[in-house]
């Protein structure tokens, strides 16, 4: 297997290495959302199919688990540099179905390929480590077996980064795995499976399957370990499910991020940086801002300024020369639209946007809108919101934006502008988040761990916590001079009661 294109996407799953029909007749319908057209159709696999994919996946583990570290980092560099040469299709299929625009799905890529990169040599060096010895002439260490099988169920909104994320982490562990796309964009999934037809058969697999599907994968036997992301109420669900066998679990759940702007924010940055964290890929991020917090002396600035910048952005034709394309489906956007009744019901004043954009009747766009919620007592923080809606409270201290951001079932990630080295440093230690944000906001770092607090997940990814996440810990006890211990074994003597 050779190949290194990826210029037409596949219709078919990928098993052991190749491309297979799957054994029903049950399909997927795969829509542009730009244009309500259908793309393309995939399977929806039988549970035959689930159960054979399982099989070959446990079976290629085995063998996988005994490749030497080198080696598997080797491979996994093999694998970036075939997703540099793929960048450019791989780009354009994300964009036909996940309605980014260009130059995000193609960053998208580059980001799977540094994540590639930097996890195979952060696997190398996380093999485990030695701990010091009770008694002379032992040694203690701990080594990171893999896991096993694992099922990787992706969201639609990053299927290609996120997807690197995990299988890099679990194939340089040596693990490997099912990965289960979305079903709204499941095409470029199946395209980075041709590319990275270099690993062995059976170690990277690809199932295109509904709720049914996923659930067997998530209760199969021969399963170990669920990696997911999405909502939190699909991941309740997935817990429940793999609670049975006690399997190990990674949840990167759903977020309503709040943003904050101090008093002494840098507003020619903070602005711009707001509308950023607010309505990349149109809001469909995980820690997209939706909370803004601003304190009042600089309110009537900041709110002119990122009204001004929202202006400014382009929405439209994603593969034309815009900034922000439509939102992946028709529910989707009809959600949005249910928000803002509700927002306005309580009081709430939309500053910006709130329909269909002029000229954009065809495809699911949605204008880029901002909501003031004066009243921070009504400022809803129980549901995330996952599009281009902002909602933006005046507020009289940071004292009262930290206790309002943190007042939120969810803990992914959290924003703050601030010229004051004291008010970066209470939001590093007092907002309750996964990663904080300061004077940046929106940015990863493959070195650094990333996951949420409270209901926003469980476990994390990249760094070295993302490459143990797929690890089993194993303590190993050894006594090289094999020296006898009549101090623990038998015949016990009786301690003395007197002494």
């Amino acid at each position: 297997m050779t190949s290194t294109s990826a210029a037409e996407p596949e219709t078919n799953l990928f098993i052991g290495g190749e491309f297979v029909a799957a054994g029903g007749t049950a399909r997927i319908t795969v829509e542009n959302p730009s244009t309500e057209e259908t793309l393309a159709e995939v399977p929806d696999a039988s549970s035959a199919d689930i159960d054979r994919v399982v099989a070959v996946a446990r079976e290629a583990q085995r063998s996988w688990a005994k490749v030497d570290p080198l080696a598997r980092a080797e491979l996994l560099h093999e694998c970036a540099d075939r997703l540099h040469a793929a960048r450019m299709e791989l780009g354009k299929t994300l964009t036909l179905e996940a309605g980014k625009t260009l130059k995000e799905s193609v960053d998208e890529v580059e980001w799977a390929i540094t994540a590639f990169r930097h996890l195979a040599e952060t696997a190398r060096g996380s093999g485990g480590r030695v701990v010091g010895a009770t008694k002379p002439g032992q040694m203690n260490f701990v080594v990171y077996d893999p896991v096993g099988v694992a099922v990787l169920i992706m969201p639609f909104n990053y299927p290609i980064a996120l997807l690197a994320w995990q299988a890099a982490a679990a194939l340089a562990t040596g693990n490997s795995c099912i990965v289960k796309p979305s079903e709204l964009t499941p095409l470029a999934t199946l395209q980075m499976a041709r590319v990275l037809d270099c690993l062995p058969p059976g170690t990277f697999n690809v199932i295109t399957a509904t709720g049914a599907g996923a659930a067997k994968l998530v209760e199969h036997p021969d399963t170990d370990m669920v990696a997911f992301t999405g909502s939190v109420a699909t991941g309740a669900k997935i817990m429940a499910a793999a609670a049975p066998r006690i399997k190990k679990l990674l949840l990167e759940l759903g977020g309503s991020d709040p943003f904050i702007v101090a008093g002494d924010a840098p507003l020619e940055t903070a602005a711009p940086g707001a509308v950023f964290a607010a309505f990349l890929n149109a809001g469909q991020v995980c820690t997209s801002a939706e909370r803004f917090f601003v304190e009042k002396p600089i309110y009537d600035d900041f709110m002119s300024r990122m009204l001004d910048e929202t202006d400014r952005v382009r929405v439209g034709n994603p593969l034309a020369d815009v900034d922000v394309g439509p939102l992946i489906s028709g529910p989707a956007r009809d959600r949005i639209g249910e928000t803002l009744e509700r927002l306005q019901g309580g009081g709430a004043r939309v500053l910006a946007g709130g329909g269909i954009p002029a000229g954009l009747d065809r495809g699911y766009f949605h204008e880029l809108t901002i909501v003031e919620v004066a009243d921070s007592a009504r400022h809803s923080s129980d549901g995330e919101v996952f599009g281009p809606v902002a909602t933006v409270t005046p507020v009289d201290s940071i004292d009262r934006a930290i206790e309002l951001a943190n007042d939120s079932p969810y803990g992914l990630g959290a924003s703050i502008y601030t010229g004051s080295l004291s008010t970066a440093m209470r939001a590093a230690t007092e907002l309750r988040a996964g990663t904080v944000w300061i004077n940046d906001p929106l940015k990863d770092n493959d070195a650094a761990p990333f996951g949420g607090q409270k209901m926003s997940g469980l476990g994390r990814e990249l760094g070295s916590e993302g490459i143990t996440a797929f690890c089993e810990p194993k303590h190993i006890h050894m006594d090289f001079d094999a020296a006898p211990s009549p101090e623990w074994w038998f015949p016990y003597q009786r301690p003395d009661l007197e002494s």
